[in-house]
């Protein structure tokens, strides 16, 4: 029972601003007593008086006092006291009681705490379907308590934490009602819990580097990096001795994203090494590759392999640079989409295409190589859309050896050499694209190579804008070009292109410039 508090003490109580002060009981007149009798000797022994009788319906009792008390009158900031020590199905029981816990027990801050304890993220983690993972800011999301929906999304999972899985075992009472979370020590084991109950196939790795496991993906899990602010810097996977990651056939639909993956052998020029990547994915598999720093310390064999028929993955907003080789390259009849990656500063080319490797590459930013930016050879494809490739050291796209790219709407510039070089048979149709402000010209073709080169602007070439030579042809076409400080087409030394509909103005120097030789149809 509570009542007011009375006496000198009460005016100290810490709650007494906050409570609400309780209705006043009213006592009921007493009932006049029938036919003068008196009152009854029942009222003076205190016995209940009978119900009375309820026909097939339930009255609404009032609540008891304390109950009331716990329900409407307990301060909030006592109440989310009470919760912040109750995980979080408890919690949700808790809310189940009224439509005030109902609200206190939703509070953001409780969820951010229990989120932050079992997640490490700062920022929630949102996974609304399979293979979709994107952090948000809580004060920008539509919903009012995004920690608890995320918490929902996610809460089926194993978790790879070093050194808690004894803690969590050996203490059931601590954190019971957790019957859905795994704890292991390595990756490796976690892998192998796959049969485990309520086991989804989410894992999350949780901050820290892990050396030399053998990470072997033959299932459709999914592996996403648990840290503090940015994730995929505090979760790292590195291997000395074999690839990082080996994606094989029934990995299909897999998902790895938010954490740092290496190749750093000791003996980095070794040969054998030329088999071991930082990414080897392998026939028959489409995993997805997400949100991942991409880094490999070898000299020969490439950071991420994507080789054989059926080989298909989707690598998305994930940085391959500074690595010691090639950063991508896709061989074998291999396919794949490649978007919003940074590629930078590596050794060789950025991205490497051979042997009717037929990729879709899109909006990737490809800069600052010490090769090549993108190299297409031995009849090596693909599909280049809104990439933005500059300032590396060779030309910006190289194509050779029967080659056949489309490259369409990129900006090719900067280049410390040329723009666009195809030759020894190469092809390709380059298509609307910005060639400019390269070191030589912005587009080369020599050795019978013969590309389509249609609707591009090229122009503020530190050379000229086309320079065909050596036997080159191809089909010059609807192109504009412009303020190049040599000729905006040189054609030299055997060569057979068709150009026609090219505006071609501003230059530095003549428009069209012819040497001997020359067998291909001009403009009239």
């Amino acid at each position: 029972m509570v009542a007011e508090e009375s006496g000198p003490g009460a005016q100290n109580s810490p709650y007494q601003l906050r409570r609400k002060s309780l209705p006043k009981r009213t006592v009921c007149p007493t009932k006049p007593s029938m036919e003068g009798a008196s009152t009854s000797t029942t009222e003076n022994f205190g016995h209940r008086p009978k119900r009375p009788r309820v026909s097939g319906k339930c009255q609404d009792l009032p609540a008891a006092p304390a109950e009331q008390y716990l329900q409407e009158k307990l301060p909030d900031e006592v109440v989310l006291k009470i919760f912040s020590y109750l995980l979080e199905q408890d919690l949700c029981r808790a809310a189940c009681v009224c439509k005030r816990f109902s609200e206190l027990a939703n509070d953001p801050i409780l969820w951010k705490r229990l989120y932050m304890e079992v997640f490490e993220y700062t920022r929630p983690m949102m996974h609304p379907e399979a293979g979709k993972f994107y952090q948000i800011n809580p004060e920008e999301y539509e919903q009012p308590n995004p920690w608890k929906e995320s918490f929902q999304q996610l809460y089926k999972g194993a978790h790879v934490k070093p050194g808690f899985a004894e803690h969590f075992y050996s203490n059931p009472a601590r954190y019971k009602g957790r019957d859905n979370m795994f704890y292991y020590d390595t990756i490796e084991d976690a892998l192998g819990g796959g049969q485990e109950p309520h086991f989804d196939g989410l894992i999350f790795v949780h901050s820290g580097i892990y050396t030399d496991e053998w990470i072997y993906v033959e299932s459709p899990i999914t592996m996403i990096g648990a840290a503090p602010g940015k994730v995929a810097e505090k979760v790292i996977i590195e291997n000395t001795r074999d690839s990082t990651f080996v994606f094989m056939e029934g990995s299909e639909d897999a998902y790895v994203g938010y954490m740092t993956i290496r190749f750093n052998p000791d003996d980095k020029s070794a040969q054998h090494h030329n088999a071991h990547h930082c990414l080897e994915i392998t026939v028959n598999c489409s995993p997805i590759i997400d949100h991942c720093i991409i880094r490999s310390t070898c000299t020969v064999g490439s950071a991420v392999c994507v080789s054989g028929q059926g080989a298909c993955p989707t690598i998305k907003h994930c940085n391959i640079s500074d690595c010691e080789n090639v950063g991508l390259y896709i061989t074998d009849h291999a396919q794949g989409i490649y978007e919003d990656n940074e590629i930078s500063n590596n050794a060789l080319a950025g991205i490497w295409v051979k042997n009717h490797g037929n990729p879709i590459i899109r909006r990737n930013h490809i800069h600052h190589g010490r090769d090549v930016g993108v190299f297409t050879f031995d009849h090596g494809m693909g599909y280049f859309e809104s990439c933005n490739i500059h300032r590396n050291r060779i030309a910006g796209f190289e194509v050779k050896a029967y080659a056949n790219p489309t490259v369409v709407r990129c900006e090719i510039h900067h280049g410390q050499t040329g723009g666009i070089y195809v030759h020894e048979k190469g092809r390709g149709q380059f298509i609307e694209n910005k060639i400019f402000a390269n070191n030589f010209a912005g587009v080369w073709i020599t050795s019978n190579s013969d590309p389509t080169i249609r609707g591009n602007a090229i122009f503020n070439g530190n050379q000229g804008g086309v320079y065909i030579f050596g036997d080159g042809r191809g089909l010059i076409e609807g192109n504009d070009i412009y303020g190049n400080a040599l000729a905006g087409i040189q054609i030299r030394t055997n060569s057979c292109p068709i150009v026609r509909h090219n505006k071609i103005h501003d230059g530095q120097h003549g428009g069209i410039y012819v040497c001997v030789n020359i067998f291909g149809m001009l403009p009239q």
